[in-house]
């Protein structure tokens, strides 16, 4: 077992009183093989709230430290396969997470069993037309909508997420400089683009990364339509 603890003392009000609410409300009623299970939440007098949940061996942001970056076929292609399995069961019941992104997806020391995690900014969301409007998650992970500060469909913000993570995942870097967040956009709008030297990456896997990095919404794929992508069937 491991324990997340939350100081709420010291956290923010807007944290306290409607992050934090949601993301207990959500974690108590979900229950997938690949994110991981909380068990028990201790709320002590002292202000610090316990969330005891299953442990990890490491996260995928580690794993790519340690290798550079993962052989497209199959260990990426079996994470991702997981990762996108629990996206897909979140917005089957009108969930999102919001803050995808490596250090968020856990491995187990068995088998490399993915365990999605930190539900910080996640919410119940019916998708379009539903739009969100609140800067959630990390700048790099982000979709152009979300960076130039209009209203977003939060499930395609997801997959958009899912796309930064594999393109991570088979080349060992981000697939747009996060440096300057306000020219981003225009980078994204580019498209995306491969390190040079790497080893052929197989299309099929290319087209996938293409297709969740779709700078027009629009034409942005569902997580129903990424889970039935030929190259993740293997």
């Amino acid at each position: 077992l491991a324990s997340k603890v939350v100081d709420q003392r010291q956290a923010s009000p807007v944290f306290v009183h409607k992050f934090l609410p949601r993301e207990l409300s959500i974690v108590r009623k979900i229950r997938h093989p690949n994110i991981v299970r909380i068990f028990e939440l201790i709320e002590v007098c002292n202000g610090k709230l316990y969330i005891v949940m299953e442990a990890a061996a490491t996260d995928l942001l580690w794993l790519m430290q340690q290798l550079g970056k993962l052989p497209c076929v199959p260990k990426a292609r079996d994470i991702f396969a997981q990762v996108v399995g629990a996206v897909c069961y979140l917005h089957d019941h009108n969930l999102v997470h919001q803050d995808l992104k490596c250090e968020n997806v856990l491995l187990t020391a068995i088998g490399r069993q993915a365990k999605l995690s930190d539900f910080g900014f996640s919410k119940e969301d019916n998708g379009y037309p539903e739009l969100s409007t609140t800067f959630c998650g990390s700048a790099a992970y982000a979709c152009p909508e979300v960076l130039m500060g209009m209203p977003y469909d939060a499930k395609k913000y997801d997959v958009w997420s899912l796309g930064v993570i594999l393109y991570v995942m088979v080349t060992g870097c981000m697939p747009f400089d996060d440096t300057h967040i306000h020219s981003m956009p225009q980078h994204q709008k580019t498209g995306v683009q491969y390190p040079q030297g790497l080893p052929p990456l197989l299309e099929p896997c290319q087209a996938l990364i293409a297709q969740q990095l779709q700078f027009n919404l629009a034409s942005r794929p569902s997580m129903g339509q990424v889970a039935k992508n030929s190259w993740l069937k293997g």
